[in-house]
Order: structure tokens, then C-alpha cells, then sequence
């Protein structure tokens, strides 16, 4: 591994978010997850939870929809709403769902500066209202076309750029040292690069 590489990997863990994450609700399209993670790599979120209820796990992501980034991105899968709910509460303190079927604030109302997780739905039937219920509030994307919806991995992308405008602002990506979970994920990929060098 070049000293190029690994300093790269430094400064991408410099600018992660511990306290900032995204649910996937059955989300049915292994793609749209892949599109996710990708989003969630550029901007710095480190771990995706994944609700698969009554579904199969992914078994696949599509290599050119993630771009690898389900290397670097850790995804924590459930099959029971409310075991994924109560790990989201058990981490971050405010939890918003993304639906366009709820009289609700938009995502440039509200301040993504805080720990933040936020739940996006299925491609076919949006979030489960008891997700809206366990939610601390229900948030939206504002359109004005004829369509009232957004494809879920653009939804993501489009909410987590808010957040990320946020917090680029608030001089939360101008970290200069890595937190304690940060150094450990270093180690991880650092070694993990090591060994794929070698198989080269």
C-alpha cells in the first residue's frame, strides 16, 4: 500500500460523521441500497441500518452502482422494526422520516447539525406508518413537479447533501484528530488494504 493510499484513508476518517446515519426501510432493489451506501461514503456517513422485514437479505450489491463503497461503509441489518428502531435510539438522539404522505417540515427546516438518523422507505410503499409513529418527526423533500416522489437512493442523496451542507458550515468536517472508534476503523482498513495488496 502506497503512502498515497493511506494517507487518504486518514483524512476520509477525519471527515466521517459518527452521529450521522441513514435506515433503509425493505427497500427492495439491492441497486438503490448500492446507491445509498455510495452517498453515504461521500459524505461521511460510516454505518447504513438496513430494516429487511419479511425480506431476504441482499445477497449482492451492483459493483458499479456502489463503486466499491460497500467497503467502506458498514451496514447493520435487522429483521424487526422496532430492534432497529430501538438500536437507532440507542445511538442518535434525533430520528426523522423522509415521506412526501405527511403534512410535514422539509429537510432545509431542520437543523442536521446534531446526531442525526434519518429513515427512507421502499421504492413501492414508502415508510410503515408505525415507523412514522416511532419517529421524532416526519420530514420532506419539496417538489413542484407532477411526480410527488423521488427515486429512494436520490431522496437519500439529496437529504444527506443538506446535511452535509450543514455541517460542512458548522466546521464539523475540520477534524484534526480521530475520535477512539475512528483510530480502531484505521487499523481495520489499513490491514485490510495490506492483504489486498498482497494478493496482487
Amino acid at each position: 500500500m502506497t503512502p498515497h493510499r493511506e494517507e487518504k484513508i486518514s483524512n476520509v476518517l477525519l471527515k466521517r460523521q459518527p452521529d450521522l446515519t441513514v435506515m433503509l426501510e425493505n427497500v427492495l432493489d439491492p441497486h438503490n441500497i448500492s446507491a445509498v451506501l455510495r452517498s453515504c461514503d461521500a459524505v461521511g456517513v460510516q454505518e447504513v441500518y438496513v430494516l429487511n422485514e419479511g425480506l431476504p437479505r441482499p445477497k449482492k450489491f451492483g459493483r458499479k452502482t456502489s463503486s466499491g463503497s460497500k467497503r467502506w461503509v458498514e451496514v447493520n441489518y435487522f429483521k424487526e422494526r422496532n430492534n432497529c428502531i430501538e438500536a437507532l435510539r440507542s445511538r442518535f438522539q434525533n430520528i426523522y422520516a423522509l415521506s412526501a404522505d405527511f403534512s410535514a417540515k422539509t429537510i432545509y427546516d431542520v437543523d442536521f447539525t446534531g446526531s442525526t438518523a434519518l429513515i427512507f422507505g421502499n421504492e413501492k410503499e414508502g415508510l410503515h406508518p408505525e415507523t412514522v409513529k416511532l419517529a421524532d418527526a416526519c420530514i420532506t423533500i419539496p417538489m413542484t413537479g407532477m411526480v410527488s416522489s423521488l427515486n429512494i437512493s436520490v431522496a437519500c442523496a439529496v437529504s444527506l447533501y443538506e446535511a452535509y451542507r450543514q455541517r460542512q458550515l458548522n466546521g464539523m468536517y475540520d477534524r484534526k484528530n480521530m475520535l477512539p472508534e475512528q483510530s480502531e476503523i484505521y487499523k481495520k482498513w489499513v490491514m485490510r488494504e495490506l492483504r489486498r495488496a498482497r494478493m496482487k
